[in-house]
């Protein structure tokens, strides 16, 4: 293998592809880029075995087709570190892969490509195409609501629904639940239900952009796939079963207040500062066109904040996790906010007034 390229061409794909390449790798390949050269064409494969990224650029000279691994975090921060608009070749030496540019030489350990690992082609897959803004939507108004390291598994995801004309994502850690639909022109037979893991989503919102233009999704039995330009983005999908998240929304909340969601986001930061730190507990007291905002903690500190609201129904108290409810005002891209409450027991439903494409659940806390 031996080719030129130039900086800006090759750096682009391997940033992206090195995102997926772990750091503590249980096999030593796994922490390399997959390079491959056919025609003017040149692939980069990163994988962790339940993420693959594969990104494609064309050489400027090709000079002999091939293949080879190759360090990604070391040939990324080489990359990174030489000037703008430099012209690299790269070619496989006795078994190493030297990278020369200018009057600078690198040479990296490479490792057998037989060794490097790829995911299947699933069997019995569907294939929808939608654009890559309307995914990325969806993401990014529910993402923040995936549980972390949850023993129940399937929460470590996001639930991507598919009906016909409908695209649907879920994410909930258990104590607050994100869900966001948008109509897409698609049909369906049956609804599919897949649960995407953690990585999995973070990885493809960085992939997408905001324009029109389609991504295509191969929907698997294990696996859902990812075409947009100039990638193919494969994961694996968790092996479990969604909670059913209709019968988490509440729908009998009578009482219902509006307020400017900017203000109320810096309102509860700031209240958030006194609270205690282990549960971030805020106590939220509803009167008529007012809410008051208090926290206090173990120290014998307090804060209190008044914001005027439009609320005309009787006094009530309720305690939250202020960090749930920050989380839903950062992700809310109106400028007016509509919280509907029940009583201090149960949930609260987050939403644009009237109801937009997004809705978001937060369960009460005792304080």
């Amino acid at each position: 293998m031996k080719f030129s390229i130039s900086r800006e061409a090759l750096l682009r794909p391997l940033t992206l592809v090195a995102g997926v390449v772990e750091r503590r790798q249980t096999l030593p390949v796994l922490s390399n880029v997959l390079i491959q050269v056919e025609g003017d064409q040149v692939s980069l494969t990163g994988t962790d075995l339940e993420v693959e990224l594969i990104g494609r650029t064309v050489a400027s000279q090709v000079d002999q087709a091939g293949a080879a691994t190759v360090p990604a975090r070391k040939l990324m921060d080489i990359c990174k570190s030489l000037p703008d608009q430099s012209d690299i070749q790269l070619a496989v030496e006795e078994g190493r892969a030297v990278l020369r540019s200018g009057r600078s030489r690198f040479t990296l350990s490479t490792l057998p490509v037989a060794e490097f690992p790829n995911i299947e082609d699933a069997d019995g897959s569907q294939e929808i195409s939608v654009p890559r803004g309307t995914l990325k939507h969806l993401i990014e108004a529910t993402s923040f609501a995936m549980a972390q390291q949850d023993v129940r598994y399937y929460l470590n995801g996001m639930l991507l629904e598919i009906q016909s004309n409908l695209l649907r994502t879920v994410a909930t850690d258990g104590h607050r639940l994100a869900m966001c639909s948008r109509p897409i022109e698609v049909s369906v037979s049956q609804s599919q239900k897949l649960i995407v893991p953690r990585k999995g989503i973070l990885e493809l919102s960085r992939l997408l952009d905001d324009s029109d233009e389609p991504v295509s999704l191969t929907l698997g039995s294990s696996h859902v796939r990812a075409h947009t330009g100039d990638f193919t983005f494969t994961s694996k999908l968790i092996d479990g079963k969604f909670p059913d998240y209709e019968r988490v929304v509440p729908r009998n909340g009578d009482k219902v207040l509006i307020a400017e969601r900017a203000e109320l986001r810096q309102v509860l930061s700031r209240t958030a500062i006194l609270s205690n730190e282990k549960y971030r507990g805020v106590r939220l007291y509803l009167e008529e066109n007012n809410l008051k905002v208090m926290a206090n903690n173990p120290e014998q500190e307090e804060a209190e904040e008044n914001i005027a609201v439009e609320y005309n129904g009787g006094a009530m108290e309720v305690g939250f996790n202020v960090g749930y409810l920050v989380d839903v005002l950062t992700v809310l891209n109106e400028e007016r906010v509509q919280i509907t409450l029940a009583d201090p027991n149960s949930s609260a439903l987050l939403e644009e007034p009237g109801g937009g494409d997004a809705l978001y659940v937060v369960m009460p806390m005792r304080l």
